[in-house]
């Protein structure tokens, strides 16, 4: 017996003629998420089979793979031979771990036979099985509606394979494979989620901070590196930019109208994430705002942003209210390092009334007393990046 991960897809099995790319991506995307293990993947008949997890990794390595954008499910297996007698006792072994310190449980054996050429149907294996593991463990009852836990039995084309648990995968379709885009990240709880949001999607992400020092802290710096990090957990690598600010929020502030200052913040802000982006391959920006959530999320204002740039700007969060969006962020776990009371450059230099129905051509007058070309220029050449995984 070999200890071994399956691994399910999720939305990859629509796929038509191009699916083997969706596959190799995926295979591909399952080695990085488990480096520095030397894993073997294999890919047959709709799944996808992890060797090489040292039989005390194997925990961890679900976990992990349980972030992996294009994978519905994942289960510690055991790989044995096609003979009966072995897979009887691989899901012995498997059962009895799993009921360990347990007084009863409900199970219900599912089976399912890619081989055709083996003896025993899925429903003589599922009958078979389910009575010897009942004989085996007093403790365990059938339950075929609401069973505790499974016992999978797939026999395949050279092995079989014996499971007891199942783990949820976060689902979508591997990274990658649809795109790039810049994500325009602060400190706060949206932009996190907007970006997992698109990641699942299977955009690789890059993102683009902006701080104003001296009046953002170094904590400021560090929590936008953490969030990055939690998101980096989930859609692989993320090249993050980190700008400066200050020059151009302190222009902003003393040569144009106070209500207008965070619409022209914004803008000045589209506009580096845009160059950033095409200096770096990506095609579209991505920023965690929601109608009428704050000043500048009216879709006055939204009009009025989407003008400073050429490139698409997606916002999956467009349509939420507040609660869904802490919902989201609390199950991919970035809530609680998002609500650390260290402020970023958008909560600074935040005017008493802002305009919330901003006119676009007032707004280009205001912009066009400054000539902004050298100081976006200066903030991209001091810009820090960093490669976070």
């Amino acid at each position: 017996m070999e200890a071994v991960m399956l691994v399910r897809y999720a939305e990859i099995h629509l796929k038509g003629l191009n699916r083997p790319y969706f596959e190799r991506s995926l295979m591909k995307r399952i080695s990085l998420a488990l480096r520095p293990l030397p894993v073997k993947v294999v890919r047959e008949q709709g799944r996808v089979f992890v060797f090489g997890i040292p039989a005390e990794s194997m925990d961890e390595a679900a976990q992990k793979l349980t972030r992996v954008f294009g994978i519905h499910s994942v289960s510690p297996a055991l790989a044995v031979e096609k003979d009966w007698d072995a897979m009887v006792e691989g899901a012995k072994a498997l059962v009895a771990r799993r009921i360990e310190g347990v007084s009863q449980a409900s199970f219900k054996v599912i089976a399912r036979r890619a081989d055709k050429r083996f003896a025993m149907c899925s429903q003589d294996i599922c009958r078979v099985m389910g009575g010897l593991l009942l004989e085996a463990f007093p403790a365990l009852r059938v339950d075929v509606h609401t069973p505790d836990f499974y016992v999978g039995v797939e026999v395949r084309q050279e092995q079989a394979f014996i499971f007891a648990d199942e783990l949820l995968g976060a689902g979508g379709m591997p990274v990658g494979t649809n795109g790039h885009a810049m994500l325009l990240i602060s400190g706060g709880i949206d932009s996190p989620v907007a970006g997992h949001m698109i990641a699942k999607r299977g955009v690789r992400i890059s993102a683009v901070h902006f701080y104003s020092y001296p009046y953002t802290s170094e904590r400021a710096r560090e929590k936008v590196v953490d969030l990055t990090k939690i998101l980096a957990s989930y859609a692989g690598e993320v090249g993050l930019y980190l700008v400066p600010f200050t020059e151009i929020q302190l222009a902003i502030y003393e040569k144009c109208p106070k209500s207008e200052t965070t619409v022209l913040m914004r803008r000045l802000m589209m506009q580096i994430a845009e160059k950033i982006a095409l200096s770096c391959g990506a095609q579209a920006l991505i920023t965690g705002e929601s109608i009428g959530q704050v000043a500048s999320q009216t879709i006055e204002s939204l009009t009025v942003t989407n003008d400073a740039v050429n490139l698409p700007v997606f916002r999956p969060l467009i349509g939420f209210d507040k609660e869904e969006i802490v919902t989201r962020a609390k199950a991919m776990g970035s809530y609680e390092t998002s609500i650390l009371p260290f402020e970023d450059c958008c909560t600074v230099f935040v005017p008493q009334h802002p305009v919330t129905r901003p006119k676009l051509e007032d707004i280009r007058q205001s912009e066009a007393r400054l000539d902004f070309t050298q100081m976006i220029e200066t903030a991209i050449a001091n810009t820090e990046f960093l490669a976070i995984e």
